[in-house]
């Protein structure tokens, strides 16, 4: 059982390669990304219908090992004031049960706007509205994802 840590800690406990997974946990879904093993670039890679948390558990347990993920990303949602909500609490609940089923640390990164920022720029390249709602929380956690990515990287250019 991991505990959820704050990213600068996850960045002393990881591999030089490794992937790193985003979590958007929504209501109804939980959007997906993945890193590549440099952690350089995050990918959209699949939303699941959200259940009763076992099958999401199992679900996300079985995609950690299939991708050989060495970290989770979880979108934290903060309000507008950067405080904790209803919303971040549950989310923050998730990741206490879902450490219970993985070794993996799980790390947050405020996802204020990941949503908006990604529909806007869905809307302006013309995507459909029934194409935007198919893959909009899986980009959204890659815009989480990706974020987590260039603090790492930050990370590791202070430390030199």
């Amino acid at each position: 059982m991991a505990p959820s840590i704050a990213l600068e800690d996850l960045a002393s406990r990881l591999p030089a390669k490794g992937r790193l997974i985003g979590i958007d946990l929504g209501t109804k879904t939980i959007g997906l990304a993945i890193s590549d093993v440099e952690r350089r670039i995050a990918s959209p890679l699949r939303t699941i219908q959200r259940g009763a948390f076992q099958k999401d558990a199992d679900a996300l347990v079985s995609i950690f090992a299939e991708f050989e993920v060495a970290g989770v990303i979880l979108g934290l949602p903060l309000d507008l004031e950067g405080r904790m909500g209803p919303r971040a609490q549950s989310a923050r609940a998730f990741a206490r049960n879902l450490s219970t089923r993985t070794d993996l640390a799980i790390a947050y990164w405020d996802e204020r706007f990941s949503t908006a920022a990604v529909t806007r720029s869905l809307i302006i390249n013309d995507v459909s509205r029934a194409r935007r709602a198919e893959v909009v929380d899986r980009m959204a956690a890659a815009y989480i994802l990706q974020g987590a990515l260039d603090r790492l990287a930050g990370l590791a250019q202070e430390r030199g």
